[in-house]
C-alpha cells in the first residue's frame, strides 16, 4: 500500500511547480505531512473525520489546515473527509440532530421540512428559515459532539488495526525464522 500511496502521492517537485501551492511550499513540504505511520495514520483519520461534518466546500480546507498544525498525514486527513456525501450527509445531520436534542433537552423530534409551494416562494422561503431556526441549537450542539466522537473512534480504531497488522506481521516473521533452513 505505501507504494501504491508513493506513486499518487505529489513530490517535492509538484508542489514547487505549482504557482498556488508555491507560497505554501515552506509549509505543505514539512516531512511530517508526507510521512506514513501509525501516529501520522491515526492523526489524519480523526482529523479527516471531525472535518468531514464541516458544512460545504469548507472539509478540505479544515481537513489541510487540521493536518499542517498538528503535523500529522496530509493526504490521508483529506481522504478521509469524503466519508461524507451526498448519500450521508443527511443522515450524519440527522444524528447530530438527534445527539444535540438529546443533550440540550429541546424539540420533540425531528420536524420535517415544509412542503414546497411554487405560488406562494415568498411564505415558503419564510417557514423554510422559520424551519432552520428551529433546528439550529441543537444540531450546532450535535455537530461537534458527533464530529469528535467520530474523530476519537476514527483515531482509535485506526490506532488498534495498526497494532494488529503490526502483531501480526511480527508472528509471521517470527514463525518464518523459526523454521529450519535446507
Amino acid at each position: 500500500m505505501r507504494q501504491w500511496l508513493r506513486k499518487k502521492l505529489p513530490d517535492h517537485q509538484a508542489i514547487l511547480g505549482n504557482r498556488w501551492l508555491r507560497p505554501f511550499s515552506n509549509t505543505l513540504l514539512h516531512p511530517r505531512l508526507w510521512h506514513l505511520n501509525r501516529h501520522s495514520a491515526a492523526g489524519g483519520v480523526a482529523v479527516g473525520l471531525f472535518c468531514g461534518l464541516i458544512p460545504g466546500p469548507l472539509q478540505m480546507l479544515g481537513a489541510a489546515i487540521g493536518a499542517v498544525v498538528f503535523r500529522i498525514n496530509l493526504p490521508l486527513a483529506l481522504l478521509t473527509t469524503f466519508y461524507t456525501n451526498p448519500l450521508t450527509i443527511v443522515p450524519l445531520y440527522m444524528a447530530a440532530y438527534q445527539i444535540g436534542r438529546l443533550v440540550t433537552g429541546e424539540g420533540a423530534g425531528f420536524v420535517p421540512p415544509p412542503h414546497f409551494v411554487w405560488p406562494n416562494l415568498w411564505a415558503w422561503c419564510h417557514s423554510l428559515l422559520d424551519w432552520m431556526l428551529g433546528l439550529g441549537k441543537p444540531l450546532a450542539i450535535g455537530l461537534p459532539l458527533l464530529a469528535a466522537g467520530l474523530a476519537l473512534a476514527g483515531y482509535g480504531i485506526t490506532k488498534a488495526g495498526w497494532r494488529f497488522y503490526l502483531v501480526r506481521a511480527w508472528r509471521k516473521r517470527k514463525k518464518r525464522r523459526s523454521l529450519p533452513k535446507l
